[in-house]
């Protein structure tokens, strides 16, 4: 069976006004990722697009939404990622981190997409 990464965007509805609490949200899950087996590309959180800096292909493409933000991560592979969920569910700081932020997340809402890398050409 061929081993690909496993690599996961997830897109948050930030709260503008818990910004900071966003902040120490992503640092904690950041660490938890890399503790158990993945590599953490980071988060990012909204920002003012550059001034003159329009779309690529008008009349298809738009700016996006002003309150999300992207947390980005990747397992070398499915068994690698569903160990982290597991071991994740029992580390002391992840269990802490889901009572901190469970029952009042800073954030509205989030999807998460699981992906995998197009293979380059030549």
């Amino acid at each position: 069976m061929l081993k690909r990464p496993v690599t996961c965007e997830v897109r948050y509805r930030v709260d503008q006004y818990r910004i900071s609490e966003f902040e120490a949200y992503a640092q904690i899950w950041i660490e938890l990722i890399e503790r158990h087996g993945g590599k953490h590309h980071g988060y990012f959180v909204p920002r003012d697009k550059p001034k003159e800096a329009e779309v690529s292909f008008p009349g298809v493409g738009k700016q996006g939404a002003t309150d999300v933000a992207i947390a980005l991560f990747t397992f070398p592979d499915e068994k690698t990622y569903l160990q982290y969920r597991e071991q994740v569910a029992k580390d002391p700081d992840g269990v802490a981190a889901n009572i901190r932020f469970g029952e009042n997340p800073p954030f509205i809402s989030y999807e998460r997409v699981f992906l995998t890398p197009l293979p380059r050409a030549g």
